[in-house]
């Protein structure tokens, strides 16, 4: 039986390593032409992903690469006051990690066999049972399945919708090896994510592991064409850099410094997610996983219901090996309540970020008493 994985993103390759510890095959064609030609994003958050890691044999790798520390968490506002500091002690146990998602992908990767992934296959059209490819090459499959992200090509197959904006645009920078370049700014973000919110725009910026700080500047309430009348000059990035910090005026300098402490890299980003609680009719050839599925706002969620859904989906094929209808059929009945449940979760925690009294709601969260 032939399993086609289109995406080689954490739920494409938690279904492909699932499979394998189950003695089933599959081959994972991702458009990249290598596992290093793009940068994979900052730091994950996983904590119900773990299982999926545990299915796939790789739960200690896991926690021997990831960072606990990584769960420290500032939260102040625009004008420096500081409304919540939490540090993690060193015996705290691992119960939501961080690691890179570059790591993380390596980490499945590095578990598969060789030539699993075929690399610079970009998913073109499928029918009657193939998978065409951009560059011409087909793949005959008994089981198609799109893990190709927010803009899959493979979901079109099961249902037409669309991922819709939801009124949020970010704009990411990095400060490449913090503590050497910017000891004072290292100290300050600390160890884990540090947040600051309100007039309707966020800045967080957070501890990766290989030294640098990612951050994220948001601005809600804003639509798709925001970048655009805004008029940050994402081609000149010292201008895009003092524009941004023009959008921030009366921001206390220090949040104003990390952003003049960036490099070069400024890249703009307008989010989008797909209906909560989407389904479609169920099709024993075809089915769908991760973002592709079921994208939701970037509140730490998508990382670990994709690693799930991978995993889900090969135990449930592992159990039904000549029957891939039931499998699939199961898969998404479990798939849709479970997912369903987290994206409305990120939506009450989206219209928390997006509200005018969003640093003492997010207060409440973390300290409900």
């Amino acid at each position: 039986m032939a399993i086609v994985i289109v995406g080689a993103g954490l739920g494409g390759l938690a279904l492909a390593g699932v499979l394998h510890v189950h003695g089933i095959e599959s081959v994972v064609y991702e458009r990249d032409a290598s596992r290093d030609a793009r940068r994979q994003g900052g730091m994950l958050d996983i904590h119900s992903g773990q299982r999926a890691l545990r299915e796939a044999g790789l739960l200690d790798r896991f926690l021997a690469i990831a960072r606990s520390e990584g769960q420290d968490m500032r939260l102040l506002e625009p004008d420096g006051t500081l409304l919540l500091q939490e540090d993690t002690p060193d015996d705290a146990p691992a119960l939501r990690p961080e690691i890179d998602r570059t790591d993380l992908r390596n980490l499945l990767l590095d578990a598969l066999p060789e030539r699993t992934v075929r690399w610079g296959s970009a998913y073109d059209h499928a029918e009657d049972g193939v998978a065409h490819f951009a560059d011409g090459t087909t793949a005959p499959y008994d089981l198609l399945v799109g893990a190709d992200g927010a803009n899959s090509r493979v979901r079109a197959l099961l249902t037409d919708a669309q991922p819709a904006h939801i009124g949020q645009n970010v704009v990411e920078l990095a400060i490449p090896d913090i503590d050497r370049t910017h000891p004072d700014l290292a100290a300050m973000v600390g160890r884990g994510n540090y947040w600051v919110l309100g007039d309707g725009k966020s800045l967080a910026a957070q501890r990766n592991g290989d030294g640098s700080v990612r951050i994220g500047v948001s601005f809600y309430n804003t639509d798709e064409n925001w970048f655009t009348e805004t008029g940050i000059p994402f081609d000149n990035p010292p201008a895009a850099r003092a524009r941004l910090i023009e959008l921030l005026d009366g921001w206390d300098t220090r949040f104003t410094t990390l952003i003049a402490a960036c490099d070069d890299t400024v890249t703009p980003r307008t989010l989008t997610t797909l209906p909560a609680g989407l389904t479609w009719p169920s099709n024993p050839a075809i089915t769908l996983l991760g973002d592709a599925a079921h994208l939701m706002p970037p509140v730490g969620e998508g990382a670990n219901m994709a690693l799930l859904d991978g995993a889900e989906l090969a135990l449930a094929l592992a159990a039904h090996p000549e029957d891939f209808a039931t499998a699939v059929a199961e898969y998404e009945k479990e798939m849709f309540k479970r997912t369903a449940a987290a994206a409305r979760m990120s939506a009450d925690m989206q219209e928390l970020l997006m509200s005018p009294d969003a640093s003492r709601r997010m207060l409440e969260f973390f300290q409900p008493n």
